[in-house]
């Protein structure tokens, strides 16, 4: 029923409490890191040159992100929690990118995340009505790659050698050596490799 404001109270057949839910998910030293760490993302690097991937090693490997030296994020690359967050050897995350790692991201080697997708690894327990946090893991495996666009929902799984395509939803986790595209992302081809691998000709394209 509607009050005299016009606005809709409370009734025994809504299912979800918002007025039950955490106020404060997290620890206060969590809450601190994540301060500090959204004003450094929001400036040093934000405003770093196009080629200092070093630069922006630097302070995600200093907020506790697993980054080796061929690994490469760019400007404006924005991640959650870096001390939830790893990356294998010549791996590349792409402009706009956005890893909302709540729980723990792990990239392999050899992996792009194209322009603009977005890692969502968080979410809540629509079952419950206080719909508390969940933080899965999501691993993207090796020699993977995540086109522009793309949704990778929380707790997915992408096998070694997928791509998934532009602007697909993936909702469920991806075997490896398929191609998926669509919403929901479904496997339309096996990804079959022409040439050899580390034939000449096939340079990483750099930063």
């Amino acid at each position: 029923m509607s009050r005299p404001d016009g606005v809709e109270s409370t009734r025994g057949d809504v299912f979800q409490r918002l007025d039950l839910t955490a106020s404060y998910p997290y620890s206060f030293g969590e809450y601190a890191r994540r301060a500090l760490w959204e004003l450094v993302q929001a400036t040093l690097i934000r405003y770093s040159w196009r080629r200092a991937s070093g630069w922006r090693r630097f302070w995600l490997r200093r907020f506790g992100a697993v980054m080796p030296a061929t690994a490469g994020t760019k400007a404006s690359t924005r991640i959650k929690h870096p001390w939830l967050f790893s990356m294998g050897e010549h791996s590349m995350i792409a402009e706009g990118v956005e890893v909302y790692n709540l729980g723990p991201v792990s990239v392999g080697s050899h992996t792009i995340v194209s322009q603009n997708a977005h890692l969502c690894n968080g979410t809540h327990d629509y079952r419950k009505p206080d719909l508390p946090l969940i933080r899965p893991t999501m691993r993207i495996g090796s020699g993977v790659w995540v086109c522009a666009d793309a949704f990778v929902g929380p707790g997915v799984e992408i096998g070694n050698n997928a791509v998934v395509g532009a602007r697909a939803v993936v909702m469920r986790s991806v075997p490896p050596g398929v191609v998926v595209s669509g919403n929901p992302a479904r496997v339309i081809r096996a990804r079959v490799m022409e040439g050899l691998v580390g034939a000449p000709g096939g340079e990483r394209e750099g930063d």
